[in-house]
């Protein structure tokens, strides 16, 4: 029985499955944000929606029962099982927000496909070098902020009256909305020379500091690629170390009956 529900939740069918219903739960989800569909069919929806759960719920179990302590070992597990947890709490007001969070059934393809993990686990392997830029990137965005404040403060209080306005016009053009027509041109009928401010600004806090966050994820996903042809690898190499070692036996065997 143990063999029988290790294979069938480890199938690829099984696998199929399970996606196929987060996205539909996901649909379901999206429809009951909709009050008028909810007032003719929300006895309909509710029960898509707790039939999915229970669905879920019984994933879980048999995942717990096949895996046992190590099932609790996995982060994607404990995600999976942290998601469904939260869809099983009661309906009542207290629990109102909580109840809000069963969107996050959506993210539960993260777990289910492998290109989803790769990205997620590039994602946090990448934090420490993310971090890094980050405060670098901070550093820049503060003293740009103060120098912008010295210099278009009174002229422009709206948008670099005080440090905080400042940060947040700043942070505006960092993205390039509206940056040009809507603050560096108006600013530049003022002050004509603006402008080497803030194309020095957009090259280096938006184009270089901007790309080297993309630059440490691409690494970090190119990383993991790599370990996971490694360890894939290695497990050909120790399945073909099994088999050596079975034929060895069979041959030994055949041997002595023959003998």
């Amino acid at each position: 029985m143990y063999k029988i529900i290790e294979i069938f939740i480890e199938s690829k069918k099984f696998r199929y499955f399970i996606t196929s219903l987060i996205i539909f739960n996901g649909i379901i989800l999206g429809i009951a944000t909709s009050k008028p569909i909810m007032a003719d069919y929300g006895s309909i929806i509710n029960f898509l929606d707790k039939s999915i759960i229970a669905i879920f719920t019984i994933e879980i179990i048999l995942r717990i029962y096949v895996h046992r302590v190590s099932f609790f070992k996995d982060p994607w597990s404990l995600f999976d099982f942290f998601v469904v947890a939260i869809s099983l709490v009661p309906a009542g007001e207290q629990w109102a927000i909580l109840r809000t969070l069963r969107v996050l059934r959506l993210f539960r393809l993260l777990t289910i496909i492998p290109q989803m993990r790769t990205i997620v686990s590039a994602l946090l392997g990448a934090i420490p070098g993310i971090f890094s830029i980050s405060i670098m990137l901070l550093l820049f965005f503060y003293v740009f902020s103060i120098m912008a404040t010295d210099i278009f403060g009174d002229a422009f209080p709206q948008w670099f009256g005080t440090l905080g306005e400042s940060m947040y016009t700043l942070f505006q053009i960092m993205t390039l909305e509206s940056w040009s027509m809507g603050i560096v041109r108006p600013v530049m009928e003022v002050f004509p020379l603006a402008w080497i401010f803030f194309v020095i600004y957009i090259l280096v806090v938006t184009f270089v500091m901007i790309n080297l966050f993309i630059g440490i994820i691409v690494d970090a996903i190119f990383t993991i690629k790599d370990d996971e042809k490694q360890e894939k690898k290695l497990n050909d190499i120790e399945k073909l170390q099994v088999e050596v070692r079975e034929l060895k036996e069979i041959i030994i065997n055949m041997d002595k009956r023959l003998k």
